[in-house]
């Protein structure tokens, strides 16, 4: 007796058939109203207590996966097999958004390399026609245009000391026609004023539009100067001739639209 218990107990301890003999209890058994203390799909085990290991009328059950959160993990796949339009939509104008941005970076930098491409070829023009003219002066074979061509690159250059010396030699030495002269008077003027000279820049722009009295520019740079130093009626007057030789002038009519108010109360 003592070995056949030992053998059943063996049999019955194995997993495999534990399997089995569930697997067949459930084929063979038909579905009944469970009782309360009953799960679904459940089998009754019919071994005995010494042989199973277990309490008699424990009910064993086939270990099922539970899900803790269904609502939440159905969501979760409905999220997963139909994206939101707003998320493809984004994922659909990223592309373009992206080659906007480095379109309009290329373009920055191509005009930005073209600034500096075209000032540096200036600057090299603007030096290269200094060091040409200055020999020149130095050989005492300049003409008055050559001294000219210098005083303006010098202005460009913003050496006005310099300019003001060569421009004077221009006008001193000039043998053109006298409404060229005017440019060189311009000029003069120009340095003048950014050298803080008024009086000898308004006296040079008046000689430039005796010279030529349709130069819109040296009217302008009078009314400039004239604003200057609060001479608000000449200034005005110069911006009103500019306009009677150039209606369309924006910087005159804007000059003149905003000094008439202050003309038109002092008088």
């Amino acid at each position: 007796m003592v070995g056949q218990a030992a053998a059943q107990a063996r049999l019955v301890s194995c997993p495999l058939c534990l399997l089995r003999r569930q697997f067949a209890c459930f084929q063979s058994s038909r579905p009944r109203q469970s009782s309360k203390s009953e799960t679904p799909y459940s089998v009754r085990c019919t071994l005995p207590q010494t042989a199973a290991g277990l309490q008699p009328g424990l009910l064993v059950a086939p270990r099922q996966r539970t899900n803790t959160h269904p609502r939440q993990t159905c969501c979760s796949m409905q999220g997963l097999q139909h994206p939101a339009p707003v998320a493809v939509l984004a994922e659909g104008l990223e592309a373009p958004v992206q080659l906007v941005y480095l379109v309009t970076l290329l373009g920055f930098l191509v005009v930005g390399a073209y600034l500096v491409v075209r000032q540096a070829l200036i600057t090299r023009e603007l030096e290269e026609a200094a060091k040409t003219l200055g020999d020149r002066v130095r050989q005492k074979d300049a003409t008055c245009e050559d001294y000219f061509e210098l005083g303006v690159i010098l202005l460009r250059k913003k050496l006005f000391t310099q300019a003001t010396k060569n421009l004077e030699k221009a006008k001193k030495t000039w043998n053109g026609e006298p409404d060229e002269l005017a440019q060189v008077h311009n000029a003069l003027g120009f340095a003048y004023f950014n050298m803080e000279r008024n009086e000898l820049a308004q006296a040079a722009y008046r000689q430039a539009v005796e010279l030529q009295p349709g130069y819109v520019t040296a009217w302008n740079n009078l009314g400039d100067a004239c604003e200057k130093v609060r001479d608000y009626e000449n200034a005005y007057k110069a911006y009103k001739e500019a306009l009677a030789y150039a209606p369309d002038n924006k910087v005159a009519q804007s000059r003149a639209d905003a000094l008439k108010n202050r003309v038109s109360s002092r008088v």
